[in-house]
């Protein structure tokens, strides 16, 4: 099978992607990862202010066959959380890269981006999993 994985962005080895647009970055699950879960029911999400660091537990998403951790590809504060997702999880489902976007944040260190997969090698990385 083959995933949506977008050149604008990068992703983490637990399919998180995150994309930068100038100070701030948007952050959210991969299309693999929503296959993966299946229908997703629940998003919780952070509060605005809070810091996190690189690979820590950020979110949490819950599906009808698994629940799963969502992590924190940078360090960095969240500046805005996606509520709308929270309301209707299952657009975690539809528009992984879209409006399913689970937060943005301003990273502590924009060098920590250039550290993961860029589109080919998640791709490459979702594929090896499949096989």
């Amino acid at each position: 099978m083959t995933w949506n994985t977008p050149d604008d962005r990068r992703y983490t080895e637990t399919d998180e992607w995150i994309m930068l647009t100038g100070d701030s970055a948007t952050l959210g699950l991969t299309d693999y990862a929503q296959d993966q879960l299946s229908d997703v029911v629940y998003v919780e999400l952070p509060a605005r202010g809070e810091t996190f660091e690189q690979g820590d537990i950020v979110a949490t998403v819950e599906s009808v066959k698994a629940a799963a951790d969502v992590h924190m590809p940078v360090s960095g504060a969240v500046t805005e959380a996606n509520s709308a997702i929270e309301d209707e999880p299952e657009k975690v489902n539809a528009d992984p890269y879209g409006e399913a976007w689970f937060i943005r944040i301003t990273p502590a260190d924009s060098a920590e981006i250039d550290s993961l997969m860029d589109a080919d090698a998640y791709a490459r990385h979702s594929a090896a999993r499949d096989d």
